[in-house]
């Protein structure tokens, strides 16, 4: 997740995303960097807000949602109800998001959050959506949308090296220093130093929680987060821990770049392809290309119908969880998403909750649908690339109040509450 959760970045992403035809999860942040002296920190000027309600300042009536009536929104609705239970756990007075103040608060929410008991099917969950939540379109300054599709890959592993099962799936170390965006290896001095990138990292050696292939360790540090399956059956969970604080480098177009691959061939199976034609030591090569470095701990698999963890803290449900950038979008609320791709049979409307972010995942209109576990999830995952439209369903009292907002605010917009600290 990717997202990570805690993302789990999961993550993220957008490079990667494109060149491996959207089949994978990266996460873009920045490198580790001394810290200033301490000084007076100077005030914000306002920021320019970054989501908007429809021009009118009206709620969108939702038999004008595009496909509201026939799509699927079962699997949103039980998204959303695990969304529920997190969000019921934290104080009623504390905003849904600090950095979307406009979402309201925790009450303005559970006792919407409370009705979804009577849900039993697609007609009573359309009713309850209807009765209780208002959408609310939501546009991006500079007009721009992008809609990918993530999975959960599942790989062959081992408990111990065996060929060709012998890189390690990477444990989190214990020298590592957890620091934001910026990790810190504590070196045997007592020293520190900012973590230290991937070709280093595996030339010193790395512990490990089951051995795989190498191009799936890879692509699993890409993702995010996987399942491992054993000769005995077993599952177990790689579930992301910690980065490295690197920034992330596409191998794929690296491979382009230096005419090792065609761009036909920069999905994750023709890089694996390459990489088995290649050898070893060209396939680290490449690999080394990308100084991000993902750990992992192993957690038991649960309900194999379920994703793993999101950034909210919930499994992810298949095409029932969307990633979205929480610099502008809370996590835990339902939106419903107009977009199209070959993995969805065309163009495609549903209900998705947001539930996970990634690094690469920018913008108001910015989404990346998970799609589930497994390579079929991947194919239908890589075919998602589309613009579309977007409408965050709220609470009818949350909506009454930003809707109000919009319309005394000189702009016509928000009235800056998108980008409250």
């Amino acid at each position: 997740m990717f997202k990570v959760t805690g993302r789990p970045e999961a993550f993220h992403k957008q490079l990667m995303l494109r060149s491996l035809a959207a089949l994978t999860l990266s996460f873009v942040l920045v490198s580790c960097q001394s810290a200033p002296p301490p000084r007076p920190v100077p005030v914000a000027p306002p920021q320019q807000p970054v989501f908007s309600p429809p021009p009118a300042s009206t709620p969108m009536a939702y038999h004008a949602l595009p496909g509201w009536n026939s799509a699927q929104i079962l699997p949103g609705l039980e998204a959303f109800k695990r969304s529920c239970a997190r969000i019921e756990t934290r104080p009623g007075n504390s905003l849904l998001s600090a950095k979307a103040a406009w979402a309201g608060s925790v009450s303005d929410w559970t006792a919407a959050c409370a009705a979804l008991d009577v849900v039993a099917d697609e007609a009573s969950a359309r009713t309850v959506m209807e009765t209780l939540f208002v959408p609310i379109g939501v546009s991006a300054p500079d007009g721009k949308s992008r809609f990918t599709g993530y999975f959960e890959p599942m790989y062959e592993a081992r408990r111990s090296p065996v060929p060709p099962f012998t890189e390690p799936v990477p444990a989190l170390p214990a020298d590592l220093i957890p620091n934001g965006a910026s990790p810190l290896q504590r070196l045997p001095n007592g020293q520190t130093r900012a973590y230290p990138a991937r070709k280093d990292i595996v030339a010193g050696g790395v512990s490990a929680i089951a051995y795989a292939h190498p191009s799936d360790v890879f692509f699993l540090q890409i993702q995010g987060s996987g399942r491992l399956t054993f000769p005995d059956g077993s599952t177990t969970r790689a579930v992301y821990a910690a980065h490295n604080g690197q920034p992330f480098r596409s191998t794929a177009n690296w491979l382009i770049e230096t005419g090792r691959i065609r761009a036909g061939e920069a999905s994750m199976q023709g890089i694996r392809a390459w990489m088995d034609r290649a050898g070893p030591a060209e396939a680290r090569l490449a690999m080394n290309q990308n100084p991000r470095f993902v750990f992992f701990r192993a957690e038991p698999e649960g309900d194999p119908s379920l994703g793993p963890v999101g950034a909210q803290g919930v499994p992810l449900t298949p095409l029932g969880s969307m990633a979205v950038d929480t610099d502008i979008q809370p996590l835990g609320v339902p939106m419903f998403v107009e977009t199209s791709a070959p993995g969805l049979g065309g163009a495609w409307s549903g209900l998705l909750v947001s539930q996970d972010t990634g690094g690469a995942i920018k913008g108001a209109v910015r989404g990346d649908l998970y799609f589930g576990t497994g390579m079929a999830a991947g194919d239908r995952a890589g075919t998602m690339n589309a613009p579309g439209r977007l409408w965050v369903l709220l609470p009818r009292a949350v909506a009454a109040r930003l809707l109000a907002s919009s319309r005394t605010a000189s702009t016509g917009a928000l009235g800056g509450v998108a980008s409250a600290p």
